[in-house]
């Protein structure tokens, strides 16, 4: 280990910096933690005053100080981006000055866009434009004031729900908000910086793509593999790829990259390995990568991948030892330092978690199986990268995702080779096209050989993921796991790799220790007492009610206008007003009603008929009548839950 840590500096930056953000965020803020940063600083510079006949016997000086200087720095680093997050709106609505940094997205009833507020406040937000032809006019940089209410970010509160609003947070983004056509306008003023312009040169990329012919799934799925741009996937392409377990290949990162970075080198290879000559073909290799970056407006992933590429070539031009797990540790080490939030991002853990896998298992899989004919070797050296990467992921796609590809080392040995086919071809495309249209009968020749090269290839990766996704058991899904589950599945699977390497004791006992733990863990689980709800969803524009029972969602036929078969409560479910309108001698006592779909719903009509204890409002409901509805039932002592506002309402059985 003291050798590991010895060759990999970058490790001993990263540890403290990651321990910083864990305890900052899960456990407690660290009071005056800049300040704190300073006896650090103390001790990196009393390590310079010792004497010389005990500079051997406090060595270890200089490396505690720059780790508990770093701890805190990374402390109050995590803190400021938190709070610079966290924003108390106003609930009443008001104007503000923004400027727009991507193009808006169309979704089924509006368009979103992100927008960095500069007047009154200055806060990263999500708006959303009523449907206006104009809002295709608007590009990045461009400034705009509005009038609207802006709220934070909310999850839906349903079980087992993804946390939206965490995750918004950590993305830099403060709340949200909807503007009609008539309650915003464009400034004649517009910003311009490094992130504009590449945003702007990523739309017309996608606008030479729309040139080529190319059907629907296949111009989408090209945005997605070269430029990043996946709002035009449809839901079925990117559930055929999640399935066959070649989604990465639809967000561009470190194997888009990759392709790219050895494409440049094969390019300038005639420059030969002089000194000189290397550095220029280093220097032109990362001019090249930001080039890349910057055509696929710079997203987080790309910037990671093509950081780490960037310290590797200066390392080559420096003629420097490459050691890839430093390199990797010093890139995560930068981008936290950035925005030390990042660690929670889900594609952050993934990515590095991939490649860390693939330097640590894949030379070891490799030796299990050594062909010697040369496409046999090709197939194997894709089996081994994709089964290696897979090794590193698929624990935490468990732990957040609760599925797993089953098909995925075909899947990969087959979808991976055709994308750096069709990264390549692209290419020759993109540099003939200019030339297809100027008379040259040449060009056109070459230019449609190209073009066909590609939409076969496109067509063979879309086909083939299709038919993965249709093959019987094709994912496995609710095999979620916790947190200790994830930690020693990763430690067993890493430890037993070392253990068939090695052959100590010791790795096989954390091996088989970590084993234990997860088994441990399972079994409480399941002998735990599951707890059965039922549940009306907090599902956008549906009314949706389900039973969960054994941890498991059942769909059970609950009829409309009718009771509900709940243990120990009475539940109503009405969809349609009950037309009455006179008073019975003995009401109906009722715990729970379920209001949905009819917005003529008489509530003291209603009160009239039953005894009621809850009224619940669906998401059927328009927000209007909810309001007033909600005011009569506090003149009644009814309570009200809002499933649209306070998130999903929950039985316990």
């Amino acid at each position: 280990m003291s050798r590991f840590l010895n060759a990999t500096p970058g490790i001993k930056l990263l540890i403290p910096a990651v321990i910083a953000i864990v305890i900052s965020i899960f456990i407690a803020p660290i009071p005056h933690a800049l300040a704190l940063s300073g006896i650090g600083v103390i001790i990196i510079i009393i390590s310079y005053l010792i004497p010389e006949k005990h500079e051997y016997n406090l060595r270890w000086l200089f490396s505690a100080g720059a780790m508990i200087a770093i701890f805190f720095i990374f402390a109050h680093l995590t803190q400021t981006k938190q709070e610079a997050v966290r924003h108390q709106f106003s609930e009443s609505k008001e104007s503000y000055i923004g400027t727009l940094y991507d193009y808006p997205q169309e979704k089924n009833k509006s368009f979103a866009c992100d927008i960095k507020i500069t007047y009154p406040i200055k806060k990263n937000i999500v708006l959303y434009f009523q449907k206006d032809s104009i809002l295709r006019e608007l590009e990045p940089g461009m400034e705009i004031v509005f009038y609207t209410t802006l709220q934070p970010f909310k999850n839906f509160g349903n079980p087992d729900d993804f946390d939206y609003a965490g995750f918004m947070h950590n993305k830099g983004f403060s709340g949200s908000g909807y503007v009609p056509s008539t309650d915003w306008t464009k400034t004649n003023r517009t910003k311009s910086n490094l992130k504009t312009f590449a945003l702007k040169s990523r739309q017309k990329a996608l606008e030479l793509y729309r040139n080529l012919n190319l059907s629907d799934d296949a111009y989408s799925f090209i945005s997605a593999l070269t430029l990043g741009y996946k709002q035009d996937l449809t839901g079925e392409l990117k559930e055929a790829f999640r399935t066959s377990g070649t989604s990465h290949v639809l967000a561009v990162s470190g194997l888009h990259v990759g392709v790219v970075y050895m494409a440049i080198s094969f390019i300038f290879s005639f420059l030969g390995k002089r000194r000189n000559h290397m550095i220029i073909k280093q220097i032109l290799i990362i001019l090249a990568l930001w080039s890349y970056a910057l055509l696929t407006g710079m997203s987080p992933s790309v910037m990671r991948a093509t950081i780490m590429l960037t310290i590797m070539a200066l390392a080559v031009a420096l003629n420097e030892d490459t050691y890839h797990y430093n390199t990797l540790s010093i890139t995560a080490f930068l981008i936290l330092l950035f925005n030390p939030l990042y660690l929670l991002d889900v594609g952050f853990q993934m990515s590095f978690a991939a490649v860390i896998a693939i330097l640590f298992f894949n030379q070891k899989i490799s030796k299990l199986y050594q062909p010697k004919n040369k496409i046999i070797k090709y197939i194997w050296s894709l089996f081994t990268v994709s089964t290696s990467a897979q090794l590193g992921v698929f624990p935490i796609a468990l732990y957040y995702f609760g599925t797993f590809p089953t098909y995925f080392f075909i899947s990969n040995m087959v979808i991976v080779p055709l994308v750096g086919l069709i990264i390549y071809a692209m290419l020759p495309v993109l540099i003939i096209t200019p030339f297809a249209n100027i008379g040259f009968e040449i060009f056109n020749h070459i230019f449609n050989i190209c073009q066909w090269i590609l939409k076969t290839l496109i067509d063979i990766v879309i086909k083939t993921v299709y038919i993965i996704e249709s093959l019987p058991l094709a994912h496995i899904a609710d095999i979620s796991i916790t947190a200790i589950q994830l930690v020693s599945l990763l430690i067993s699977i890493y430890a037993f790799f070392l253990f068939l390497e090695r052959k100590r004791a010791n790795h096989l006992i954390a091996a088989l220790s970590s084993i234990l733990i997860l088994t441990t863990s399972v079994t409480i689980s399941k002998v735990k007492p599951s707890e059965n709800k039922f549940v009306v969803f907090n599902t956008p524009n549906y009314s949706d009610i389900g039973l969960f029972v054994n941890n498991k969602r059942l769909y059970p036929p609950f009829g409309q206008n009718n009771f509900l078969p709940i243990k120990d409560k009475r539940v109503l479910h009405l969809s349609q007003n009950i037309p009455f309108n006179y008073e019975i001698d003995n009401r109906i006592k009722i715990d729970v009603l379920i209001l949905s779909d009819d917005k003529a719903f008489s509530i003291n009509g209603l009160a009239r008929l039953f005894d009621i204890n809850t009224i619940v409002f669906d998401n059927t409901l328009p927000q209007y009548l909810k309001n007033r509805w909600q005011k009569e039932c506090a003149t009644l002592g009814i309570i009200t839950h809002d499933v649209s506002q306070d998130g999903a309402f929950i039985i316990k059985l």
